[in-house]
């Protein structure tokens, strides 16, 4: 009882014995479990679950960012974990996150996103904000990009640049993202009147699939002129692929590439390059701010859904 009341400010605790037991504190290295005195006393825990799909990747570095700058506003702690866009890993992370009794969760959903949101066994027992991607049947505010215009945007400034012939580099069968922005590219093509190529569509997720798909299609026949890229992961793999065609084959024109998120390094590399640029740190706010709301119950009832806006620039 001592221990306890010393660690916990020192009331009717001699100063002479605090000093020695947090001298015995210091020398056993202890430190109070703070998860549990807040679970015996009934007190919120301070922690928020966040769930990103790709820790390697540095778009979700600055989104958790955001979600931190305000979490530490209004006093409380983040978890972040990643999924791998796994579903039965989302649904260790969720049921984790769960046991360490969070508050609330912040969620990139894996994948489609069904299989374990739509359960609704974790995430209706606490308040849930979905960024990024929606889930069909989840009821729960969610903060999007606007893939559909920017995708829109992007396209329309290869083909202004005299593109006909432009490759996909995107999983839009397991993406939702990437079927928004596949959604705006093939709206983009449509309006000049300029019908898509199918067998220029390559399924790609990653920074090695995207190098393939973009090294084997400049090395074939008729290849495209550009290439538009779903994320910043299968654009680093189209850089290279187009580096590396260049390299050897000195001379032949460059292909273009549009991104969808930000390149590091972009207006130093001599690519013709358009981004579809928005921030990851302000959606990661966004988010947090919404979830805060919800956790002060100053949001509305009716989940709601904001869309972060896309910029285009030109490199």
């Amino acid at each position: 009882m001592t221990v306890s009341r010393t660690m916990s400010g020192g009331r009717n605790v001699r100063p002479e014995v605090q000093v020695r037991v947090r001298a015995a504190a210091d020398q056993l290295g202890y430190r109070p479990n703070q998860s549990a005195r807040n679970t015996r006393l009934r007190r919120p825990t301070g922690l928020i679950g966040v769930a990103v799909t790709n820790l390697g990747n540095p778009y979700y570095g600055q989104f958790a960012l955001g979600i931190e700058d305000v979490a530490a506003q209004n006093g409380r702690h983040i978890l972040i974990g990643n999924t791998r866009e796994d579903p039965s890993r989302e649904r260790e992370l969720l049921d984790d996150f769960a046991g360490r009794q969070v508050e609330g969760l912040i969620i990139v959903p894996a994948g489609n996103g069904l299989s374990v949101l739509g359960e609704g066994q974790v995430t209706s027992s606490m308040p849930l904000v979905l960024a990024t991607r929606a889930v069909q049947g989840v009821r729960s505010d969610t903060v999007l990009v606007d893939d559909v215009g920017g995708a829109v945007a992007g396209t329309t400034a290869l083909i202004d640049d005299g593109h006909s012939r432009v490759a996909f580099l995107g999983d839009i069968s397991g993406i939702p993202t990437a079927r928004r922005r596949f959604e705006g590219f093939n709206s983009a093509l449509d309006a000049r009147g300029l019908g898509f190529d199918e067998s220029l569509l390559y399924s790609v997720r990653d920074a090695d699939s995207a190098l393939q798909a973009v090294a084997g299609s400049l090395g074939g026949h008729n290849p495209p002129t550009a290439f538009f890229s779903t994320n910043n992961r299968t654009t680093v793999g189209a850089l290279r692929a187009v580096w590396n065609h260049r390299r050897n084959h000195p001379g032949l024109e460059v292909p273009a590439i549009a991104s969808f998120d930000d390149v590091e390094l972009a207006d130093l590399l001599d690519v013709p390059l358009t981004v579809m640029s928005h921030d990851p740190r302000a959606l990661g706010a966004q988010a947090a701010r919404m979830l805060f709301e919800r956790l002060a119950g100053d949001a509305p009832s009716e989940p709601r859904t904001i869309s972060m806006p896309v910029t285009v620039q030109r490199y």
